[in-house]
């Protein structure tokens, strides 16, 4: 039961991550769902503007802190069901809230990647989708994986 509690800690943290970079422009200047930032050579700071108020980048985060918030929901449901349910228990309630999470994470990249011209259109051109952006699309079969685990789990003594 303890590497089953290390391997979901460590899906909950990765799919935590989720809110960083999502595109790289050429030079030094990072543009991610919150914050477009550029490198300022004089006094060797980062000078950071909020982002646009385009509605598809608004959907996008409402999607992601939707995530998140479900993600920390699925896992404090699991700590309590965890000490709390007697034995041969399902985890149903952790699980329905991971395979949500999995949705909230795959929507929210799949809208980016299809309006990301639309998003980033008063962004000089060029640039590439960051880590975090690919980490979403590794993070949503993960999401998903472990929902299905969850259902399927049962509590042992």
């Amino acid at each position: 039961m303890s590497v089953l509690l290390l391997v979901v800690s460590a899906l909950h943290i990765l799919i935590l991550i989720l809110l960083f970079s999502w595109w790289t422009l050429p030079g030094k200047e990072s543009l991610n769902l919150w914050y477009d930032c550029t490198w300022n050579n004089d006094n060797k700071t980062w000078d950071c503007i909020n982002v646009s108020e385009n509605g598809w980048l608004k959907a996008v985060q409402v999607l992601m802190v939707l995530s998140l918030i479900l993600c920390c929901l699925s896992f404090i449901l699991f700590m309590f069901q965890l000490y709390t349910m007697r034995r041969g228990g399902l985890f149903y309630a952790t699980g329905l809230c991971q395979l949500c999470t999995s949705v909230a994470v795959f929507t929210g990249a799949l809208i980016y990647a299809i309006h990301a011209k639309e998003i980033l259109a008063e962004r000089p051109s060029g640039g590439s989708f960051g880590y975090c952006f690919a980490l979403a699309w590794v993070a949503f079969p993960l999401a998903l994986a472990s929902g299905i685990i969850y259902i399927h789990l049962r509590k042992r003594e």
